[in-house]
Parts: structure tokens; C-alpha cells; sequence
């Protein structure tokens, strides 16, 4: 192996894995903002049937309730409106989901392609960078809380894979 191809073998084994940290956080991140879709989504219509359930013509007394709720439910929709949840909810997502896509081409390249053609492996290493810096360009950044969850998940082996561990390779 030259030093040309052990570089490139290298630089695909680090952005292997900045993708895999930054896949992760990704997708912690998209597990919180599901959860508050749903609080957003459901919160209105839980105050709305309070509301209605309080009608304040037979119960006078009961008015605040329909107007406490009907005030909350207008302020949670317009607050899930104004944080633009379903866009970037979307968005982080489907990248997260790219990341993922060029952890496996990088981890394919060093570890498959590295035995071809170096000059094959420098064309095909830099089309990989082209699509990584593409994706880095329009990416959205993670808060940190959910890269410091992203690191756990990885050192705490959540995605590694039993195919690379020592007795799956020795039972071969």
C-alpha cells in the first residue's frame, strides 16, 4: 500500500467517523423534536375539547376555563408555527439520514475500494469530500446537549456491528 492510499484510507476512516458522531447527533436531535411535534400538535386540541366541554353560556362560572384554554391552544399553535417544527424537523432528518449515507460510502472506500487503483481511490475519495462538504454547507448544527448524546451512544457501542467483532471475523 503506498502512502497515497494509506493517507486517503485514513482520511476516510476520520470522516467515517465525524459522519457517524454527527449522524447521531443528528438523529438525537430528531427524536426531540418529535416529541415536542406531538406536544404542539396535541396540546391544542386537548385545551380546544376543554373548552368546549365548559360551555360558558350554562356554566358562567366556568367562562376563564374556555378562555384560559382557548388562549393557550392559539398560543401553542401560533409557537409551533413561529419555531417552524415540521420544516426543520424534516430537514434534520433527511440529514441525518445523508450522514448516515456517506458513513457507509467512506467506510466502504477504506476499506474496499483501498484495494483497487490509487488513482481511482483519489477520484472516488474526492467525489465522496465533494458530497460531504455539499451536505456540510446546508447542514443545520445540533445543539451540543445532543452531540454529548451522540458520544455516549457510540462509546457506549450502539452501533457497532457484530459482523466486526473478533468472533464473528475468527468464526469465518
Amino acid at each position: 500500500m503506498t502512502d497515497t492510499v494509506r493517507n486517503i484510507a485514513d482520511e476516510c476512516r476520520r470522516q467515517e467517523e465525524s459522519c457517524l458522531y454527527t449522524s447521531t447527533a443528528l438523529f438525537e436531535w430528531v427524536k426531540f423534536l418529535r416529541v415536542w411535534k406531538v406536544a404542539f400538535v396535541i396540546t391544542p386540541i386537548v385545551l380546544a375539547g376543554i373548552a368546549t366541554g365548559f360551555p360558558a353560556q350554562l356554566r358562567p362560572d366556568y367562562g376563564w376555563i374556555v378562555a384560559i384554554c382557548t388562549m393557550l391552544a392559539g398560543i401553542a399553535t401560533a409557537v409551533y408555527k413561529a419555531l417552524d417544527f415540521n420544516v426543520s424537523l424534516t430537514q434534520v432528518s433527511k440529514q441525518a439520514n445523508q450522514y448516515k449515507v456517506l458513513q457507509d460510502a467512506c467506510r466502504q472506500a477504506w476499506r474496499i475500494d483501498v484495494a483497487g487503483d490509487a488513482g481511482e481511490l483519489a477520484a472516488h475519495f474526492k467525489a465522496l469530500m465533494e458530497r460531504l462538504d455539499a451536505l456540510r454547507l446546508s447542514s443545520l448544527p445540533p445543539p451540543e446537549r445532543f452531540f454529548k448524546r451522540a458520544q455516549a451512544k457510540v462509546t457506549s457501542g450502539d452501533y457497532d456491528f457484530s459482523a466486526d467483532s473478533k468472533s464473528a471475523s475468527e468464526s469465518s
